[in-house]
């Protein structure tokens, strides 16, 4: 199995009784043999190959031309970064360095990334006789080149294995979806690249707050990447397209270009237009064909013949950060968010509108609401916002120096509520039981497969957030009775 026709035959020649002679070609052994037998005779080479980690090893000059001195020569070797695995250290890695050494009198790279190895999403090393084996051409065939990608370098912690499922791959082609969409919704409001537009000019506290989120995403990946750390690198872009540009600028932004103000609006469409420039540079190594495709879409877009994005500059810090900016966005952000998570522990039908009251409002906290109420209204789903005194029966969120509160009585059931909470609580608390005598028992740890182990710390991981929730909506419907 290992003759492989592309090897290196094994450059030894056999006289007739055996004798080995060993050359570069056949005129060389067959002088060997000569000035050996006193006689021109015939020789028999060895028909095999050697090994196939002598051809490896050969591999960052081979195929660059050598031994002739070729531009791509000259040009890759040797390169910067070499990626495997670490079950091939010895095999590879060393013999390459060694050949290159020898051959080049260089070493054929700086740096070594050794990557997890990919099991399956139970943990299992795969293999034919198990039939757990996950074929990477099967899962592009559904999901796309670019969500394998991706779910790969997410899932790059160092120094773990990576288990893989198709569950994730889905999970992040469905974040290729959002970026497509992010892109198409650009496209219908004439989001396009301008020239002219420089971000630190941005008036717009909107504006202002999502130019320094791009600056601290492109700082959080550029630095995970130079320390290759692609997971973090990965989950930095993912949250910032996901639940910062797309969850909350996007939505956010929507009133301002269906607004009367065209100063405000071009400056919108100019930085919406920006920010997705720079996170579409950011993506682009963990998803370059989605990111190509929607690079040239919008040099179309902007009359542009834009060159491909894989040669676009990576971006450059632009000191775009504002204090002012972060903290008034990062009220209105967590305002919604505590609404909504409330809502969502009360079991508050989605589509009632609620009221909203706020106490203990200091000057700066009314003149948010004043600036940002229209949002608060359509975004929280609010019937109404007021300043005054919770009543009775009123879920109470604490925000900042002001005391929120949600009047539910006659919303919802509140003794009911109470009722199912404590019973999910009850649910709950019985498999966390469960779950805590099975990881204290040391011979179920020390004799179950490691990945049975690993499944029920994560479900108690589980078990407990879940558990912390539900107790604070019980704390919180308990302090409104």
């Amino acid at each position: 199995s290992r003759q492989l026709w592309w090897g290196q035959q094994i450059p030894a020649w056999y006289g007739s009784d055996g004798k080995i002679f060993v050359a570069e070609d056949d005129a060389g052994a067959s002088a060997l043999a000569q000035d050996h037998y006193g006689k021109a005779v015939t020789l028999k080479r060895d028909e095999d190959v050697l090994d196939t980690w002598f051809s490896s090893a050969l591999w960052p000059f081979s195929t660059l031309g050598w031994p002739d001195h070729t531009p791509e020569l000259a040009r890759y070797y040797p390169t910067d970064v070499l990626v495997t695995g670490f079950d091939i250290i010895f095999f590879w890695v060393a013999r390459m360095m060694m050949m290159g050494l020898h051959v080049m009198e260089e070493v054929p790279f700086r740096d070594v990334y050794i990557h997890p190895l990919v099991r399956d999403e139970k943990g299992q090393k795969m293999s034919k006789s198990k039939g757990n084996v996950i074929d990477p051409l099967d899962l592009i065939e559904t999901y796309g080149a670019d969500a394998l990608r991706f779910t790969l370098a997410a899932m790059a912690a160092q120094g773990r294995d990576i288990k893989l499922s198709p569950a994730r791959v889905e999970g992040y082609r469905n974040f290729a979806t959002k970026l497509w969409n992010a892109a198409r919704f650009a496209e219908m409001n004439q989001c396009v690249p301008r020239g002219d537009f420089d971000p630190a000019t941005a008036k717009v506290t909107l504006n202002r707050w999502i130019a320094g989120e791009s600056e601290r995403a492109l700082r959080a990946v550029s630095e995970a990447l130079q320390a290759f750390r692609f997971n973090e690198a990965a989950g930095a872009i993912y949250h910032f397209v996901w639940h910062v540009y797309c969850d909350w600028y996007l939505e956010l932004i929507k009133p301002i270009l269906a607004g009367n103000d065209a100063e405000a609006a071009a400056e919108t469409r100019a930085m919406a237009a920006f920010v997705l420039d720079r996170a579409l540079k950011l993506l682009h190594p963990f998803m370059p064909f989605v990111t190509e495709e929607l690079w040239a879409k919008r040099a179309l877009e902007a009359e542009a013949s834009g060159s491909f994005l894989m040669l676009a500059p990576w971006p450059e810090p632009l000191g775009l950060e504002n204090a002012l900016a972060d903290a008034e966005i990062g009220w209105l952000i967590k305002l919604i968010s505590e609404v909504r998570s409330v809502r969502a522990e009360m079991n508050v039908p989605a589509g009632a509108k609620v009221p909203l009251l706020i106490a203990g409002a200091g000057e700066e906290t009314k003149a948010r609401v004043a600036r940002h109420g229209e949002t608060l209204l359509r975004l929280a789903r609010l019937d109404t916002l007021d300043f005054g005194k919770p009543p009775r029966g009123a879920i109470q969120i604490v925000l900042d120096e002001a005391t929120l509160a949600l009047p539910l009585a006659g919303i919802i059931d509140i003794d009911a509520e109470q009722k199912r909470l404590k019973r999910e609580m009850d649910k709950v608390g019985s498999e966390l039981k469960q779950l805590n005598a099975k990881l204290s028992n040391e011979k179920f740890v020390s004799r179950a497969p490691e990945h049975v182990v690993e499944e029920q710390r994560e479900r108690k991981v589980e078990a407990e957030a879940i558990a912390a929730k539900l107790d604070q909506a019980l704390k919180r419907l308990e302090a409104a009775l």
